[in-house]
């Protein structure tokens, strides 16, 4: 697949790519230098590594809900197939990379990201967060233009047929259009998203409480993580306070759609268990029903605070088999991570039972 540009979207048919299978939780700030040894988590699996560390940067400085590290790949993957050289990246038509870019429309979203002095469609993190910039920008038209549908399958039509074409046609073009290139590009890439998702990861069994607030928060793996950011009714957007929610200098919080430990954790309880807003507050009012470490079950919550004693700074959800799922820390994402190295051991507290 390649992004046209004008009039050439309606004249140039590309080859469908059919055989497809397509495509992060918190500590404070300070403790970034905790140790990561996740599976790649992130809501991505089977996405190569140097693919995925730019899926996730490229979504974390959008702001738009609809985009999620899943989408990125399954495009990804539908333009490209995370190929990278010049005989299997390019196009009949003359797209190129891995997120195929025409020339033209290279020249109005390609950044030298990866710092190495020069902006090419070539190169893996140029090309992803020159992708992320333009289909970040295109869901914002989409939601703004008041066209039925998915604004995500709007944001696909833009991307791969021009935005124009989507103006013309009032939403995604129909199978007539071009061969139903544009009408099938938008199909094949949403329904195969869930193959990129996080969830896979994890396979939640059993009901009750606790296994339905794993579940219900497992659906969230991949999304950023945003200090003050999220509640009971989903990712928002947070603020920064003294260190917290700053990356590089600049507070990211603000700019980024996503929850935070806690928020992640009285998300995955509401409305059942309407558990308080912070971690410290979430271990005052379960520490009355402590689980020793031998006895963990899926659901449960995991506590840190600094030297095992004082403020709990991190909350986190038990998800068997020795694992946690929880968000991170700024520029992370809402993950699965062993409970032994998600944060340091020397300040786990304890477990609850809601």
């Amino acid at each position: 697949m390649k992004v046209l540009v004008g009039a050439a979207a309606a004249v140039i048919g590309l080859v469908l790519v059919v055989a497809l299978g397509i495509v992060g939780v918190v500590i404070t700030d300070e403790d970034a230098s905790a140790t990561e040894t996740t599976d790649g988590g992130g809501g991505l699996q089977g996405v190569p590594e140097e693919f995925r560390k730019w899926i996730l940067k490229a979504d974390e400085v959008c702001t738009e809900p609809a985009m999620v590290p899943s989408l990125l790949a399954a495009q990804l993957y539908q333009e490209s197939k995370f190929k990278t050289s010049r005989e299997e990246a390019t196009s009949h038509a003359g797209a190129q990379g891995p997120a195929q870019f025409m020339p033209g429309t290279w020249a109005t979203w390609g950044r030298d990201a990866d710092g190495n002095g020069e902006a090419s469609p070539w190169d893996i993190g140029d090309a992803v967060m020159a992708q992320g910039r333009m289909m970040c920008s295109l869901l914002k038209q989409a939601k703004n233009s008041g066209y039925p549908g998915d604004v995500r399958a709007l944001a696909l039509a833009g991307y791969n047929a021009g935005w124009g074409r989507v103006e013309e046609f009032g939403g995604v073009p129909p199978k007539s259009f071009a061969n139903g290139e544009t009408y099938n590009y938008v199909q094949i890439i949403l329904s195969t998203m869930k193959r990129f998702e996080g969830p896979g990861l994890l396979q939640v069994s059993g009901s009750g409480t606790g296994a339905d607030a794993l579940r219900k928060a497992a659906t969230r793996t991949g999304t950023p993580y945003a200090y003050g950011g999220g509640g009971p009714g989903g990712p928002s957007t947070g603020f920064c306070d003294g260190n917290n929610g700053y990356l590089n200098g600049k507070c990211a919080a603000s700019n980024t759609v996503g929850f935070d430990c806690s928020s992640l954790v009285q998300y995955a309880y509401w409305p059942k268990l309407k558990l308080p807003r912070t971690a410290d507050a979430q271990y005052g009012a379960t520490s009355d029903r402590p689980v020793s470490r031998s006895d963990l079950k899926p659901g449960d919550l995991l506590f840190w605070a600094h030297g095992g004693s004082g403020y709990i700074y991190h909350v986190a959800i038990y998800a068997g088999d020795g694992n946690v799922l929880h968000a991170p820390r700024t520029g992370r994402h809402v993950e699965v991570a062993p409970l032994t190295s998600a944060m340091p051991q020397g300040d786990y507290v304890g477990a609850t039972r809601p």
